[in-house]
């Protein structure tokens, strides 16, 4: 889905970009609602607020891509910024798109096919959460602190490009620091947590900037650039936190199950153990033909 929204005029009037990047939302949407749909009809689980975060997402991308955004022209960009590369990216990942495609795939070439560029080294390496976070918020910077938002702003499909890859880095860095979907390497959580903290300095210090200089070869007046920095750093901060609430779920939730295969597992080897000493220490039947020392089918000792 390539996002368009650049501002002729009003801000937020929408051009032929945007309406075509807001009309290929739909069918996403429609295809992820049919995809769980075939596995409950199959009688699979699979949650409905997952449908429900992927249709969010789809809707936020359609309005930052058509609808009409508030504020001036740079509040208006930045809204769109925090649509497209940071709430939509984590509204999407929420629903674990990839999971629902491997289940719904039947088993053949197509799926075998999947999970070997899903697991392939070179998207473990875009994984890698310091380099995702450095295609993600280095994306951000040289937009924003070089000529290149002044030279693509008024032109759509130059500046479709730009918000597709926002898009993509945003899922990029969203799906590492996540890892809800199955990938071949898992990163451990303090290293996802420590990148995520990194990654909201760095997008703190470019709002804290642009509250004080525009980005150059612009002209924005003072009071659109400093409600614009402000939108940027209250809501990055609001994004972050809810993907570090993810990833702390994620974790607890991780642990809590190694928790319990271990203390289901302990039981059992514990019963085994006490169990197979005798046997191994005493081969000559006793009465009834079993094994002197050896535990009665009823689990009573005479």
């Amino acid at each position: 889905m390539i996002l368009a929204h650049a501002h002729h005029g009003t801000a937020g009037d929408p051009d032929l970009a945007g309406l075509v990047a807001a009309a290929a939302c739909a069918p996403a949407v429609a295809a992820y609602a049919a995809a769980a749909a075939r596995l409950r009809r199959r009688g699979d689980a699979w949650s409905r607020w997952r449908d429900a975060s992927f249709a969010s997402g789809g809707t936020a991308l359609g309005w930052a891509a058509a609808g009409p955004l508030p504020g001036g022209p740079f509040t208006a960009h930045v809204v769109q910024h925090l649509i497209v590369g940071m709430a939509a990216p984590l509204l999407f990942v929420l629903a674990r798109p990839l999971t629902l495609v491997l289940r719904v795939l039947p088993p053949g070439a197509g799926r075998r096919g999947l999970l070997t560029l899903a697991h392939s080294p070179g998207v473990s390496l875009l994984l890698f959460p310091p380099l995702a976070a450095l295609i993600d918020i280095g994306g951000l910077w040289l937009l924003h602190r070089t000529g290149l938002f002044a030279a693509v702003r008024h032109l759509p499909w130059p500046h479709a490009l730009v918000q597709a890859h926002v898009l993509a880095a945003g899922l990029l860095f969203t799906f590492s620091v996540t890892q809800l979907d199955p990938v071949r390497r898992r990163w451990s959580p303090a290293l996802r947590g420590a990148t995520l903290l990194g990654a909201g300095a760095a997008h703190a210090v470019l709002a804290k900037s642009l509250y004080a200089t525009a980005p150059p070869g612009t002209a924005f007046t003072a009071a659109d650039l400093r409600t614009g920095a402000q939108v940027m750093y209250y809501g990055g901060d609001l994004v972050e936190v809810a993907l570090a609430v993810v990833l702390a779920g994620s974790w607890y939730a991780a642990t809590g199950r190694a928790w319990a295969r271990r203390h289901r597992a302990g039981p059992r080897a514990g019963r085994g153990t006490a169990v197979a000493a005798p046997r191994e220490a005493t081969r000559h039947t006793g009465t009834a033909g079993r094994p002197v020392g050896a535990v009665p089918p009823n689990g009573l000792r005479r």
